[in-house]
């Protein structure tokens, strides 16, 4: 699904920082990547553009959908169907197991055993399969950050947000995440956007911005 951002207008209620982007766009099957300090922007940029927060301004299109148009119910069930996030704090339910947590979206989505099917191959391929039925709130951070991004494509979402998706991983399994993630994109014909401050994935990267370079 194509991504497409447009004369976007965002601030804090009482806050000085104020965030403009005037156009950024990702085609279906492409990803990018977006860099910058702590403090600049792109956690908002990725909210915005996820719905999960209203811009002041502008346009935010995913697919033939204006999110900017939608009320928050309506924006919340777009999220279900064709959006997966992996947030920076990884937004576990501590109370479930990793097979519950990585299932959870696929509720509103995808039934049966091919939901399960999916969801045991993601968790094969991130190495987190023997914690199957381990509580969360017991994983290490690593762990806990694998069991976030397998929730994330487990529904198999037309777009996928990742917000510094290998921040508690060692060099190894950093590789393996981008791996899955830069082949979920090509395969599925979904649109990649991940925020993060590690130089050293550019390389992955055909596509890559710095949040000053749209900000500017």
């Amino acid at each position: 699904m194509d991504l497409s951002v447009s004369d976007l207008s965002f601030c804090y209620p009482g806050n000085a920082f104020r965030l403009a982007v005037k156009s950024l766009s990702v085609r279906a099957g492409e990803s990018l990547a977006i860099l910058g300090p702590s403090g600049g922007g792109k956690t908002t940029l990725l909210r915005l553009m996820t719905g999960l927060l209203a811009p002041d301004r502008g346009q935010v299109s995913c697919g033939e959908t204006d999110l900017t148009s939608l009320s928050p119910e309506l924006r919340r069930r777009f999220r279900l169907q064709n959006i997966g996030l992996i947030f920076q704090d990884f937004a576990l339910l501590d109370y479930l197991t990793v097979e519950e947590n990585i299932l959870l979206p696929t509720r509103f989505n995808t039934k049966g055993s091919e939901a399960a099917t999916t969801a045991r191959e993601l968790a094969e391929r991130l190495e987190i399969a023997p914690h199957w039925r381990r509580l969360t709130n017991r994983l290490s951070q690593g762990e806990r950050q694998r069991v976030a991004i397998a929730r994330a494509l487990a529904h198999r979402p037309a777009l996928v947000f990742a917000d510094e998706p290998t921040a508690s991983l060692d060099a190894g399994r950093r590789s393996l995440v981008m791996d899955l993630l830069l082949d979920y994109t090509r395969k599925n014909k979904a649109s990649l956007v991940m925020v993060t401050h590690d130089t050293e994935l550019m390389p992955l990267f055909p596509n890559h911005v710095r949040v000053e370079e749209l900000t500017a």
